[in-house]
């Protein structure tokens, strides 16, 4: 007989890369709307608990108009509590960092040694949480100026890592950044 509820019908896969991970997900306004939704479906296929955090829970729109709502406010959690952080690329990172409680989870991140994703746009909060200095980086050419002026050697390939950051340049590349950001949480 088929179970009667949704949560029953979950299944612990000993494949899957991440079980018992529990990774923060950010979320503002303009989010470029593949980079937000195909990563946090990929880690979650993994087995990964995503929390979806912002500066306020409220409903937000992407670029393409999809629309997504924050688990939780970004001032709420704590980085301990976490395995990584994803940020995804878009209008919303240049909203993001404007917000001292998403700046300082993603530092706090970082300085953790945990997994901190960054795609496209990303790296503009990366920057302002100030961990850019000294590593590798990509994104969209739109912030490249930015990095290197932060302080970091720009990096023109799909996706890698250096050292706990995890980088995407753009939507065509987020099956190369989906790999890399599974594998690095997977290693964590």
């Amino acid at each position: 007989m088929p179970p009667n509820d949704a949560l029953s019908c979950v299944t612990t896969n000993k494949n899957m890369k991440l079980t018992g991970k529990k990774i923060i997900c950010l979320l503002d306004e303009g989010f470029e709307d593949l980079e937000f939704w195909v990563p946090l479906m990929r880690l979650r296929e993994e087995g990964a608990v995503v929390t979806v955090a912002s500066a306020k829970v409220q409903p937000y729109r992407g670029k393409a108009c999809l629309q997504a709502t924050p688990d939780v406010k970004a001032d709420a959690i704590q980085a301990a509590d976490f395995d990584g952080i994803v940020v995804p690329g878009g209008w919303a990172p240049d909203k993001m960092r404007r917000y001292p409680a998403i700046t300082k989870l993603v530092r706090d991140t970082y300085e953790q040694g945990k997994i901190v994703g960054a795609i496209c746009h990303a790296g503009l909060v990366l920057i302002s949480a100030g961990i850019v200095r000294g590593h590798k980086a990509t994104g969209s050419l739109g912030i490249k100026d930015d990095l290197i002026n932060a302080g970091a050697e720009w990096v023109d390939d799909p996706a890698f890592r250096d050292g706990n950051l995890v980088w995407g340049r753009v939507v065509e590349d987020i099956p190369d950044f989906c790999r890399e950001l599974v594998a690095a949480l997977a290693d964590a």
